[in-house]
């Protein structure tokens, strides 16, 4: 029997992919149990019916045959001129590539910056697949570490440290596990290292509507980024399209050209009847905010929740739809917490050393169930900390 290729069994770097809580959980739900799942960033509302009618009415109308591979035109466009204005930075269809899913992007965007063997750098803590997405396209991940008592922001230092020989940094903001924002002096810090080192950029900007302190710049528009920065975003977070995938890569035209290609030889675009559906729901500004408001809302119950005891510490939550725990007096690890948890009150969260080293003894907290179950799970996992800590 042939064997699989190298690149295939080395994506998750010869151990876990991280996940192994959120599988168990999966399967105790499977096996009828009652099992809180506040694991992967998952909205508990459905897509708008009216973005599901636009769909509908599209696949009926006909749009169900080869779309064009960069992307509908008119959903280019509008994506075009929603990157314009949310950042300030003139962007024309030429600028854009529809992707199946923020996730392609990704691997698309690390497929151009990326030669067989290159380093990549990615800031730990980091979302679960990015060291994956970076073997996937033959480069080496490498991680930037960072600290829970500085917001999880990168240091000027350690960026540099790290950076000697990479061919791309990845960043996410608003960030994805920690809730960090980026203010604009990490990003001109960042952005400067970057073009000293003569780096692409590749930041993953899928929670920009998700921004509850600060606000959000995009790096592309910081002075001489944007021949050298690539874009994610994404339908999935936004308007709560995960299923749809629809995501697309923002960047220079020759990049974006040359994507072109890529796409062409893999996912050979996006149906077109989901590019219509993301097409009205980009016209359609009101679902967004509406979409975000459970979020801020949890965030706003976390915090009440939260100040009633002193055990269980948060990193402040400025965006995005997770809250990060600090574990460490239970004396257990985040991977360790997870799983007592998961046996003893039947609430699943995410260890913090799923995204890596640098949220050890941390949890992630998806804000994605019902305010009354939210609310309900976290004073159980305050008071199981509790117990847990008595017993140290």
């Amino acid at each position: 029997m042939p064997t699989l290729s190298h690149r295939i069994t080395t994506l998750n770097g010869g151990g876990s992919d991280g996940w192994d809580v959120f599988y168990r959980a999966r399967a105790m739900v499977e096996a009828g149990d009652d099992v809180i799942e506040l694991t992967i960033g998952e909205h508990d509302i459905r897509t708008d019916p009216s973005i599901l009618r636009a769909m509908y009415d599209s696949a009926v109308g006909g749009h169900t045959g080869y779309a064009s591979v960069p992307g509908v035109s008119a959903l280019r466009d509008a994506v075009a001129a929603r990157v314009t204005a949310q950042s300030g930075v003139a962007t024309t269809r030429e600028n854009v590539l529809i992707t199946p899913g923020g996730q392609a992007a990704l691997f698309a965007a690390h497929m151009a910056a990326c030669s067989p063997g290159d380093t990549t750098l990615i800031v730990d803590p980091f979302y679960a697949t990015y060291p994956g997405v970076v073997r996937s396209a033959g480069a080496v991940p490498r991680a930037v570490p960072t600290e829970a008592e500085t917001g999880f922001l990168p240091d000027r230092a350690d960026l540099e440290a790290a950076a000697n020989g990479a061919a791309s940094l990845l960043i996410n903001t608003p960030n994805n596990p920690t809730g960090a924002v980026y203010p604009r002096d990490t990003l001109e810090m960042i952005a400067d290292v970057v073009k000293t080192c003569d780096m692409w950029l590749i930041s993953d900007e899928v929670y920009d509507t998700q921004v509850w302190d600060g606000a959000h710049l995009s790096p592309r528009a910081l002075p001489g980024m944007v021949e050298r920065t690539l874009v994610i975003g994404s339908m999935s977070k936004s308007h709560a399209m995960t299923g749809s995938r629809c995501g697309w890569v923002i960047g220079p035209e020759d990049a974006i050209s040359a994507l072109v290609d890529l796409a062409t030889n893999t996912t050979y675009g996006v149906p077109g009847f989901i590019q219509d559906a993301a097409l009205f729901a980009l016209r359609n500004p009101i679902l967004e905010p509406e979409v975000a408001a459970p979020f801020l809302r949890r965030r706003e119950i976390a915090a009440r929740v939260l100040k009633g005891q002193q055990l269980v510490q948060a990193v402040p939550a400025q965006g995005a739809m997770y809250v990060m725990l600090d574990v460490r007096a239970t004396g257990l690890s985040g991977e360790a917490f997870a799983n007592a948890l998961l046996d003893a009150e039947y609430i699943a969260v995410m260890p913090g050393e799923s995204f890596g080293t640098s949220a050890a003894g941390h949890v992630r907290v998806a804000m994605t169930v019902d305010d009354a179950w939210f609310e309900d799970a976290l004073q159980r996992l305050c008071r199981f900390a509790a117990l847990l800590a008595e017993a140290v």
